[in-house]
């Protein structure tokens, strides 16, 4: 069940599992490492500052959408949660502010994916989990070919994967979105990278350049470091890996024993 501690600063747990942090006074502050990435992600996805129009799949506390607010002033920005009573939580306990450009929508992510108009997003932000595991639905070559119709031309995908060595679910979806996309690359701690341990990555693809210079500057910049994985390098990590279809899709593995916890 979600449970919240009541402070300014907002600890969001789901059966013991940290789910979002948010500062109601300062929505710029990102605690997660994984969610830093993905803030430097959309810093570095547009000239800073411009409004752009987001697709979140899975919400949370909205941490990500309320940073987004923040930092591009006028973004249009759709949220959609699968869990109705954590969106009524959120809603009640941890409101956006008045003209956030927030809409959040109780939903299925891949059917609401595949409803949605084409064209109609810069940036679609991947952060769905049931429980700890990636849902099969969001794993298969046929969902990347969904986000790719939903993408502007230039769109940015980005979705946060955990997986461990051998790498064969993160492999897979490399497979998968390289299948689709003419550019990706993984955003990772090299300790998670080299198989030290299991941890989350961020994949992003775009069918234009992908900004992995000015990302790669601010990952290694973090106070909690990254590396960002592109190009031969990239293709060594992923290779002999094929795309996976909905008839073979599988969630992402189980995390081991507290990977994620808190406590």
């Amino acid at each position: 069940m979600p449970d919240v501690d009541r402070e300014r600063a907002w600890l969001l747990t789901v059966d013991g599992a940290p789910q979002s942090y948010v500062d109601l006074d300062d929505p710029r502050h990102l605690e997660f490492e994984y969610v830093r990435r993905l803030g430097h992600v959309l810093d570095c996805a547009a000239e800073p500052g411009l409004a752009l129009d987001l697709l979140h799949l899975g919400g949370g506390a909205l941490t990500l959408p309320r940073y987004a607010a923040a930092t591009r002033a006028g973004s249009r920005q759709a949220v959609v949660e699968f869990d109705a009573a954590l969106v009524e939580l959120v809603a009640e306990h941890l409101p956006l502010p008045e003209g956030s450009g927030v809409t959040v929508h109780a939903a299925d992510a891949r059917i609401w994916l595949g409803a949605a108009p084409p064209a109609s997003a810069d940036l679609l932000v991947a952060d769905v989990f049931g429980g700890s595991r990636v849902p099969a639905q969001l794993t298969s070559v046929e969902y990347a070919r969904e986000a790719a119709r939903v993408l502007r031309p230039g769109g940015l995908y980005a979705a946060n994967l955990a997986d461990g060595a051998p790498f064969d679910f993160l492999r897979a979806q490399l497979a998968n979105f390289g299948a689709v996309f003419g550019q990706v690359a993984l955003v990772a701690e090299p300790a998670v990278l080299r198989g030290r341990r299991f941890g989350n990555a961020l994949l992003l693809a775009s069918d234009a350049e992908l900004p992995v210079a000015a990302l790669a500057r601010r990952c290694a910049a973090d106070a909690f470091p990254a590396r960002v994985e592109f190009g031969a390098g990239l293709a060594r990590f992923g290779r002999g890996a094929r795309p996976v279809g909905d008839a073979d899709a599988v969630a992402s593995p189980e995390p081991p024993e507290g990977a994620f916890s808190v406590g």
